[in-house]
């Protein structure tokens, strides 16, 4: 892991098109902004975590089901997750 220090209104580079700039800094925290193309996705560490777990159960999900007719009543609630 590189660490770096950096003050309010200084930035980092991560490739030619990304910046990270540190905009304020408070009682242990720091506001940040990014700074990439718009087809750049960007997401907070939780909220991937949380979307790589959803994505992981439904590829499970879509694994226990033997077909598009199973999988439709799981989707409308007809019947429980196998």
């Amino acid at each position: 892991m590189l660490v770096l220090t950096r003050k309010q209104g200084e930035s980092i580079r991560i490739g030619d098109d990304i910046e990270i700039v540190i905009t304020d800094i408070n009682k242990g925290s720091a506001r940040i902004g990014v700074l990439a193309p718009k087809n750049t996705t960007i997401y907070r560490k939780e909220v991937y975590e949380r979307i790589l777990k959803e994505n992981q159960a439904a590829a499970q999900l879509a694994q226990k089901t033997n077909s598009l007719e199973d999988l439709n009543k799981i989707l409308s609630g007809k019947i429980k997750q196998l």
